[in-house]
């Protein structure tokens, strides 16, 4: 018998690092789907970090989550985050703003990423609204109404985000404890 070889079995320190990774991927998913409500946390971007870690780390084939899985969890990352940049922009040019309204949507997010939760809400709302007015030259009642499209279009934004972190999850327990 090779007691090297043995130790992590004597010791449960196979199955401990087993329970920490689990733990982690948990503890990653929850939070991710959290995130997809509170604008701080990076919802569906945790969600595919779990997904990574447990299938890097548990083994690519014991992991149970096969590669492809993998690949359609990637889409779906991928367009929430598409779909998080341009929600706000949609949702004020359907309400009637003009192209420096949609340009002030993006601005005010990208300002209001440095301003935390409040500047992530305010800043597209007051781009919108700001652009309509100084550049568009557009009455205050007109620019109301396309910043009141740039929060439809936000909250637009936040449905599709839960559905897509919800469409990962599920992929994510199908895959690995469904179909194997």
């Amino acid at each position: 018998m090779d007691l090297i070889a043995e130790l992590p079995g004597l010791f449960g320190i196979e199955s401990m690092a087993n329970t920490l990774r689990w733990a982690a991927v948990i503890i990653l998913i929850v939070v991710g789907f959290i995130g997809t409500f509170v604008p701080v946390l990076p919802g569906t971007t945790l969600i595919f970090a779990g997904a990574l870690l447990f299938y890097f780390t548990m083994g690519m084939e014991a992991s149970g989550l096969a590669w492809q899985g993998l690949v359609f969890m990637g889409l779906l990352y991928i367009l929430s985050i598409v779909l998080d940049w341009i929600s706000g922009a949609l949702g004020a040019k359907w309400f009637g703003s003009s192209k420096w309204g949609v340009i002030g949507a993006i601005t005010g997010g990208l300002v209001g990423m440095f301003f935390g939760l409040p500047g992530l809400i305010a800043g597209p709302i007051l781009g919108v609204f700001l652009f309509e007015l100084f550049f568009a030259k557009k009455e205050v009642k007109d620019a109301g109404n396309s910043t009141i499209g740039t929060v439809v279009g936000g909250l637009a934004g936040i449905l599709a985000r839960v559905l897509l972190a919800l469409g990962m999850v599920a992929w994510f327990i199908g895959d690995v404890f469904v179909v194997n």
